[in-house]
């Protein structure tokens, strides 16, 4: 009898948010388990196998040098890598250091800042090492990740939308937040996969899955200016959960 494939799940600098989905998955984690060996997932059991690993999942963000040779490491006791969660794939909410002075941040918190070793910024996995996919969501979503597990066992390409969230609010009939109550929302630039959180509850949405493919963020800022929003809070639009995302950091610095 052949092998299971091994799978790995590591944390870098996250709120283990996105490891947690993983273990809400319930019912099914009793599947994945049934067709993976879980060779590393700290979150969930003390158990730790040495690689090398078919499959490594990966949430959070590099924010120290001591992560950046870490992730090295696993990317070459790894044969498919993939990120997990803004933080992984585009910095997270910590990513706003990089618009900052972080010395300046870290005098102002830490009484011996001399103590902290810590980058300047805060990067996705894929400034680091070849990544193989990548899954959004501030956290993911627990379908998208059954999904891409599945699909990654049967060798094929995962199902994840690349459409806007505004497709979403379509499926499920969720009048437009923005056009009839003028809130702003970073739908029309934002990929699809939460479920349709936060329109549907008449919040405009925050951009918890980062950009979508050709996000046109330039004409979104546009009709939220015609909103009456000033620079300061169009930029703070773009600036949360991925905020070191291109599309994001780029229309967020036009506003500066």
């Amino acid at each position: 009898m052949a092998p299971r494939p091994k799978l790995a799940v590591w944390k870098f600098a996250s709120c283990d948010g996105c490891q947690l989905t993983l273990l809400d998955c319930e019912d099914e984690l009793l599947a994945i388990a049934d067709a993976l060996d879980i060779a590393q997932f700290l979150e969930a059991t003390k158990v730790a196998t040495d690689g090398p690993y078919d499959v490594s999942l990966v949430e959070g963000s590099i924010t120290t040098a001591h992560d950046a040779q870490r992730i090295r490491d696993i990317r070459a006791q790894t044969k498919t890598l993939i990120t997990i969660g803004a933080c992984a794939t585009a910095g997270g909410t910590q990513s706003l250091r990089n618009f900052a002075d972080v010395d300046a941040y870290t005098s102002m918190v830490y009484a011996h800042p001399d103590y902290i070793s810590t980058l300047a910024t805060s990067t996705p996995i894929s400034d680091h090492v070849k990544v193989d996919f990548e899954l959004r969501g501030c956290p993911v979503s627990k379908h998208q990740l059954l999904e891409l597990i599945s699909a990654t066992l049967a060798g094929r390409k995962p199902h994840v939308p690349l459409t806007s969230q505004c497709t979403e609010c379509k499926q499920h009939g969720t009048t437009c937040v923005t056009v009839a109550h003028g809130i702003p929302c970073l739908g029309p630039v934002t990929q699809a996969g939460c479920g349709n959180l936060c329109p549907s509850v008449g919040r405009g949405c925050y951009g918890c899955f980062g950009p979508k493919e050709t996000p046109n963020a330039a004409a979104l800022s546009a009709q939220m200016a015609g909103l009456g929003l000033p620079p300061r809070a169009l930029r703070d639009l773009y600036r949360s959960f991925n905020a070191a995302a291109p599309e994001f950091q780029a229309e967020s610095k036009r506003h500066d």
